[in-house]
């Protein structure tokens, strides 16, 4: 098997596992976003070979298996990021959260002693 037909099916996959995941609610729009540009340029570049060399001389990298995986180290960094972005926003919510229900169970609590004393 050719690395061109190689690269075709795995970008057809990824394409179709993240559209699968999208359409079931499992992965959300503005991730999906950047899985399924990459899995496109990913197809472009399988199905037109040519593509990346043209890409790679304009740029000035001497090898075109060079830039890409350039690319894509720089991607993976970018995703590592932005995830860690996102988690420390949620354990941010999580902890307020949780702390509103401290609150609120102890106004419960409160309230119920009031009442028993009555």
């Amino acid at each position: 098997m050719t690395a061109q037909i190689l690269g075709v099916i795995a970008s057809i996959v990824t394409f179709g596992f993240v559209f699968w995941l999208l359409r079931r609610g499992v992965l959300k729009e503005k991730y999906a976003v950047l899985w399924l540009l990459l899995s496109g340029a990913a197809f472009l570049f399988s199905v037109v070979p040519g593509a990346l060399r043209t890409v790679s001389d304009a740029l000035g990298v001497e090898t075109p298996s060079n830039l890409l995986f350039f690319v894509t180290i720089v991607l993976l960094v970018l995703v590592a990021v932005q995830l860690s972005y996102e988690l420390s926003r949620h354990e941010a919510r999580i902890r307020r959260l949780a702390e509103e229900v401290a609150i609120l169970q102890r106004q419960i609590d409160d309230i119920r002693d009031s009442h028993d004393d009555h």
